[in-house]
């Protein structure tokens, strides 16, 4: 009998922690349907947004003469996609959920050739669609796994499962290291490797117009670490890297990917960024507390929250140790 209930226990302890390795692969399918989620019919509008494209889904806010956000209000996490343009080419910084197709309202607003860069691989971020020139993090866990110069997203990247989508394999034509400039001329835009909400997950810094486009680091009102590739380790080590980036640009205005539920574009502050990072620390030394179950809710500050694993699975590790700190 005993060793009937020891070979039980056994088997028990290695199934539970089964279920957490594969948590996330459990976790993802029982939360979403597994089919397109269609556009909402009523959306708050950003303001001073121009609708184009079929149907009206899209938004698009001039920011200044050569900077443009494109917002989808009707898209259920309310992205905001960003083109940027310099005198010689542009950069689309995210191309959507990829309900409508991003590329004719891209045209319209440029003649520059334009490169695609995803500010991470989710595919709410990177529209299902086939782009002219694609570029990508230069990361050792992203270029060991391309064949030449095909990439992939692996299933925990992309994700696409919560509405039954395939990753599509790109051909990468620029593979951009991180902290190197990108070129559009007479405009220069610094890739930074911010990771946190996940491995792969970019800033792209234009310190000349006092912007820096943050992708999912910090949006509107959620901050989310308890996906695939998320560390509460690299959201602190990233911030701590905003924040020594934007040293020279204390005014800076930080543009992320997701509108807030009053459809106005995200725009958060250098000193967002530096109360994000202290209260990551209070989180690491057990000192802000949490509700929920899954994910944990922490207050970050008063229009702000993460959501993030139960403290026990929370990882403080840093995917690539940064040698400044």
């Amino acid at each position: 009998m005993a060793k009937k209930f020891g070979i039980a226990l056994v088997v028990v302890i290695l199934l539970l922690a089964a279920g957490i390795w594969q948590r996330h692969r459990i976790l993802v399918p029982l939360a979403t349907s597994g089919e397109r989620i269609l556009p909402s019919e009523k959306a708050s509008l950003p303001v001073n947004g121009k609708p184009v494209g079929e149907d009206a889904y899209f938004y698009v806010v001039q920011l200044d003469e050569r900077t443009f956000a494109i917002a989808e209000p009707y898209s259920w996490p309310r992205n905001v996609n960003y083109l940027i343009a310099g005198t010689r080419r542009a950069l689309l910084l995210d191309a959507g959920v990829g309900f409508y197709d991003i590329r004719p309202i891209v045209e319209q607003l440029t003649d520059l050739p334009v490169t695609f860069i995803p500010s991470h691989l989710h595919y709410d971020h990177t529209g299902q669609g086939s782009y002219e020139r694609i570029a990508l993090v230069d990361l050792p866990h992203l270029r060991e796994r391309a064949t030449g110069d095909s990439f992939t997203p692996s299933w925990g990247e992309y994700l696409g499962v919560a509405e039954g989508l395939e990753p599509a394999t790109w051909k990468i034509d620029e593979w951009v290291q991180p902290g190197s400039e990108m070129d559009l001329g007479d405009r220069q835009l610094t890739l930074i490797y911010t990771p946190g909400h996940t491995d792969n997950s970019i800033s792209l810094l234009d310190k000349a117009h006092d912007m820096m486009f943050t992708g999912d680091f910090m949006s509107a009102g959620n901050i989310s670490a308890y996906y695939p590739g998320a560390s509460m380790g690299d959201y602190l080590q990233s911030a701590r890297k905003i924040i020594r980036a934007t040293a020279g640009n204390p005014d800076i205005a930080l543009r992320g990917a997701h509108a807030g539920e009053d459809g106005q574009l995200p725009v958060k502050s250098r000193a967002d960024i530096e109360i994000l990072r202290d209260q990551l620390v209070r989180i690491e030394n057990g000192e802000l507390g949490s509700t929920g179950s899954y994910p944990r809710i922490y207050a970050i500050k008063e229009d702000v929250v993460m959501q993030a694993e139960p403290r026990w699975l929370q990882n403080w590790s840093t995917t690539y140790p940064d040698e400044e700190e």
